[in-house]
C-alpha cells in the first residue's frame, strides 16, 4: 500500500507545525495501517527532496501518493506542487486539493459549534450571519471557488446569509463582510476562518473580526479534514488501480 504523503505549506509559526502534526495523528488514528509522512512546501522541514526522490524514503512513484493541505486550486497546487514533485523525478501521483467538499462544511460546523454556537439548531442557523473569511488569492478561480463554497454552505445549513471576505489579496475584508450581514438582517453575526492552521492570516482574521459576535477556530485537526485526506488519497489509488483493467 502507498504512503500518504501529505504536502503542506509551511509557515516560521510554529503553530503551524505543530497543526499538521495533530491531523496527521488523526489521519492516522482512522487509518492505522496507513503510513503516513508530511513534506513542506517552505520554511518547515522536512522538505519535498528530504522525503522524495533517489535519497528519500519515496523514490519511484508507487511508493506513495502526494495530498497537497490547500483548500483551493491557486498558484501553489497549480505551479508549486507539481514543479517540486517534478524535480524529484519519481512521478509521484498527486490528489486533487480538498475544496470543495460537503466535509468542509462539516469541519467549519464543528468550529462554530465549538466557538458556542447551536449550529444544530435550525432557527439559530437562519438568525445567524455568517463570515467565510479565507486567505484569498489572485487567482480568480480560486476565489471563485471560495464564493461557491459560501453558497452551498449556507443553502444546506439556511443561515441567514453568508458572506466571504479575504485577510489577503483585494477585499472585502472582515469588517466589510460583518456590515453587509447586519444590513441582510442577520440578527447575529458569526466568523469562521477557512483556513487549516494558525499563522499570520488567521491572527489577522481575528483581529478584524472584533464586532461579530463570536470567532471560531481554524479547520485545524478536525476529524473531517483527515477523512476528507483519506478520502482525497483513496480517489487516487483507485484511479491507479483501474489502470491495468483499462489497458488489458
Amino acid at each position: 500500500m502507498p504512503a500518504l504523503l501529505l504536502i503542506a505549506h509551511g509557515s516560521r509559526d510554529p503553530r503551524h507545525a505543530a497543526t499538521v502534526a495533530a491531523l496527521v495523528r488523526e489521519v492516522r488514528a482512522q487509518r492505522p495501517a496507513l503510513e503516513v509522512a508530511t513534506a513542506y512546501l517552505d520554511h518547515c522541514a522536512p522538505r519535498i527532496p528530504q522525503l522524495v526522490g533517489r535519497s528519500g524514503r519515496f523514490g519511484r512513484a508507487a511508493d506513495a501518493v502526494a495530498v497537497p493541505l490547500l483548500l483551493n486550486r491557486a498558484f501553489h497546487a497549480k505551479h508549486d506542487i507539481p514543479a517540486a514533485l517534478r524535480a524529484t523525478g519519481t512521478g509521484l501521483p498527486v490528489a486533487d486539493v480538498l475544496g470543495p467538499s460537503p466535509l468542509l462544511l462539516a469541519a467549519l460546523d464543528r468550529r462554530l459549534a465549538g466557538a458556542g454556537l447551536d449550529v444544530g439548531s435550525a432557527a439559530v442557523r437562519a438568525r445567524t450571519g455568517v463570515v467565510l473569511a479565507a486567505a484569498g488569492s489572485s487567482d480568480p478561480a480560486a476565489d471563485a471557488a471560495t464564493r461557491r463554497v459560501a453558497a452551498e454552505w449556507r443553502r444546506t445549513r439556511g443561515w441567514a446569509a453568508v458572506e466571504v471576505a479575504y485577510a489577503s489579496a483585494a477585499g472585502p475584508r472582515v469588517p466589510d463582510a460583518l456590515a453587509a450581514l447586519r444590513a441582510a438582517g442577520a440578527e447575529r453575526t458569526a466568523v469562521a476562518p477557512y483556513l487549516l492552521a494558525p499563522g499570520l492570516l488567521p491572527d489577522r482574521i481575528a483581529a478584524a473580526a472584533a464586532g461579530a459576535d463570536l470567532v471560531a477556530d481554524v479547520l485545524g485537526a478536525a476529524p473531517e479534514l483527515a477523512a476528507l485526506l483519506l478520502e482525497r488519497y483513496d480517489r487516487v489509488r483507485r484511479a491507479a488501480a483501474t489502470v491495468p483493467a483499462l489497458s488489458a
